[in-house]
Formats: C-alpha cells, sequence, structure tokens
C-alpha cells in the first residue's frame, strides 16, 4: 500500500517563505508532483519532478518563485516556497504516478494523493 505524507504547512505572511516535505513509501515513481485545491476552486498543479532524470516542471503563477526537488535516499520530495502570495492560500497535496513525464500536470494521471497540508498566506 503506498502512503504519501505531507508536512510543512502553515500560516505565513506575504513574501515569506515556507518548505513542504512529501514522504512516502518503499515503492518508487515515475512522478511525483504537487497540487493545491482553494476553497470553490479545482485542484491546480504546481509543480512535479521526474523521479530518474530530475527534470521539473512549474506552473506559470509559480515560477521563479517554487522549486521542488527530491531526495531519493530519504524517500521525500520538498517543496520550497518563497515570494509566497494570498493567492498561494490553499490545501496543498502531493501525488504520485507513473505516467509519460508530457502527463506531468494533469491530476487524473497520478495514481496516488496524500492527504494535503494548509498552507495560509496573510496580507
Amino acid at each position: 500500500q503506498v502512503h504519501l505524507v505531507e508536512s510543512g504547512g502553515g500560516l505565513v505572511q506575504t513574501g515569506g517563505s515556507l518548505r513542504l516535505s512529501c514522504g512516502f513509501s518503499e515503492r518508487s515513481f515515475a512522478v511525483m508532483g504537487w497540487f493545491r485545491q482553494a476553497p470553490g476552486k479545482e485542484r491546480e498543479f504546481v509543480t512535479a519532478v521526474h523521479m530518474k532524470s530530475g527534470a521539473t516542471g512549474y506552473a506559470d503563477s509559480v515560477k521563479g518563485r517554487f522549486t521542488i526537488s527530491r531526495d531519493s535516499t530519504k524517500k521525500t520530495v520538498y517543496l520550497q516556497m518563497n515570494s509566497v502570495k494570498p493567492e498561494d492560500t490553499g490545501i496543498y497535496l502531493c501525488a504520485a504516478g507513473n505516467m509519460v513525464w508530457i502527463e506531468n500536470s494533469r491530476p487524473g494521471a497520478y495514481n496516488w494523493w496524500g492527504q494535503g497540508t494548509q498552507v495560509t498566506v496573510s496580507s
């Protein structure tokens, strides 16, 4: 059984930083990603990383501010969030899948999801 566990969420002021972590079980995946969901809105792609090659992809809204990284030995994927804005507020969910890289921004392509961690950016 696959378990993805997010941590690191919380309250942060506009312009501040936060680092989220996603720990996973023994199984390996082709792609891991971060999505977010704000109240009343659809789940939104944030970023993804190809676990073997290290290739990354980002939503335009977070490019230059957020960085995804992986540590395979620790079985953890990180999301470093810098220069956060109020519109970054939401539940951040870690996801994993074995799809081809081109599908990395599509929620339906992921097979496993964590429970999410709340990020709130105050203005």
